[in-house]
């Protein structure tokens, strides 16, 4: 009697190594895709998500599926250790320990001059054979620090920022990033990115051959969903003491965010065209920004009209999203901008810099502008705050390019990465998923 065939289940580790409180978009990435993984109904694999602490896993637990199942990384490598000390008994390993018995003092007092030497070049960091011992078929990098490892990995690198802007990273920060990132790129079996323009970002600096680094979009995060009540807005309006009107920049005072010459372009309608407009900032005030974003607000006289508002819960910020007039988004570098598909998602109409994968992103669904000139920005802002036409176009174009991105397709074409990598059969899907031009329409 013939045995029946088995296809076996594709198992993936994914080193969740990102987390909420300070990782910004990428933290939100990492959840909103292992939720998106979960709910994928129509296959058999199954995910290990790596993290490293109680809090990441707290967080990550009410996202996952029944395919999904968190382990500590900290528990692997003491299974990894363990099963070590069980080998260390054997004749061989004794018998290599015992002749070098007698020089192991020497090796330790020059291990211990070693380790007091400053590095003069970070590594990129290897497996301690942990990762391998779950026994999965492929690995999926999900932040920027790449390691290398025996199983074939997928890798996300997300931007090349510190190339282009090099004045806002330290030094040990570029030589860090410039030793991990072209490692991933070429070691990996797959990069993925999340526009065209990172893409050919990455070809370029790096060299990496096009057929291995595949685009794939990200989509609204998972909290984004569902409008806030108009209880919510009352209660939220009030608050915050909303009153009226006002432009909407939700980002972390990181340097490329560009709050400098917006609060400019603020200052300049005020002075030039007597037109006041109302600009709330959300996100973390990164103590080595924030320091020159509060005196330039007291430089430009403009403490009366325009709020930081830091880090705020969910729900607050959603509704904000439901509040405000318009979105500004003058950033000078964007893989793929999150806020604009919440505030699309809210039918909040939107402005945004002209550059890097912004314009792949948006296409028609914003008014764009030049983020490098303050008076660009203000005068998209004025065209915004004052053109309730041009705010209902805008409402509608941002209504349909939403459509174009789901985490239900994004989940599924990051499925078809793994299968792929792994060398497990494609489905006619999974084959269209990785040939499909992310930046067209449906």
């Amino acid at each position: 009697m013939a045995s029946a065939s088995y296809t076996p289940r594709l198992k993936v580790a994914i080193a969740a190594h990102a987390g909420p409180g300070g990782t910004g978009g990428v933290a939100r990435f990492v959840g909103s895709l292992i939720h998106a993984l979960g709910k994928l109904e129509d296959g058999e694999e199954q995910y290990l998500i790596v993290v490293r602490s109680e809090a990441h896993r707290a967080w990550l637990q009410p996202l996952l599926g029944p395919n999904q199942e968190i382990v500590f990384e900290a528990e692997m490598v003491r299974e990894v250790k363990r099963r070590n000390r069980q080998h260390a008994g054997r004749p061989l390993i004794e018998w290599l320990k015992s002749g070098l018995r007698p020089l192991l003092p020497a090796a330790r007092r020059f291990q211990e001059r070693i380790n007091l030497l400053p590095r003069q070049w970070p590594e990129v960091p290897i497996s301690d054979g942990s990762y391998e011992a779950l026994g999965c078929d492929v690995l999926h990098i999900v932040n920027q620090a790449f390691f290398l490892c025996a199983i074939p990995t997928v890798y996300n690198p997300h931007d090349l920022q510190h190339l282009h802007y090099p004045q806002f990273f330290l030094p040990e920060t570029i030589a860090w990033r410039e030793t991990v990132f072209p490692a991933g790129c070429h070691f990996a079996h797959t990069v993925v990115v999340g526009s065209q323009w990172v893409k050919d970002d990455v070809i370029k600096r790096y060299r990496v051959h096009p057929d291995k680094v595949q685009v794939i979009f990200e989509a609204p995060t998972t909290e984004s969903q569902s409008e806030a009540s108009e209880t919510v807005l009352a209660a939220v309006r009030k608050k915050y003491g909303i009153d009226g009107p006002f432009a909407l920049y939700p980002a972390m005072t990181w340097p490329h965010k560009n709050h400098i010459r917006l609060l400019e372009a603020i200052a300049h309608l005020r002075d030039t065209r007597g037109l006041v407009v109302p600009l709330i900032c959300t996100g973390m005030r990164r103590p080595d920004v924030w320091p020159t974003i509060e005196r330039c607000l007291q430089e430009l006289g403009l403490s009366p009209q325009v709020r930081f508002l830091d880090l705020l819960p969910e729900d607050d910020l959603k509704a904000l999203f439901g509040l405000a007039q318009f979105l500004i988004f003058p950033t000078l570098l964007e893989a793929i901008s999150l806020p604009i598909f919440e505030a699309w998602l809210a039918g909040l109409p939107v402005a945004c810099s002209n550059i890097t994968a912004l314009p792949e992103q948006v296409q028609d669904a914003a008014l764009m502008f030049d983020p490098m000139s303050s008076e660009s920005i203000a005068d998209a802002v004025a065209r915004m705050a004052t053109d309730v036409e041009l705010r209902r176009d805008l409402r509608r174009l941002g209504y349909e390019r939403i459509k174009d991105f789901t985490w239900e397709r994004t989940a599924k074409a990051y499925r078809a990465v793994y299968r792929r990598t792994a060398g497990f059969p494609l489905t006619e899907e999974d084959r269209w998923l990785l040939s499909w031009d992310w930046a067209q329409h449906r």
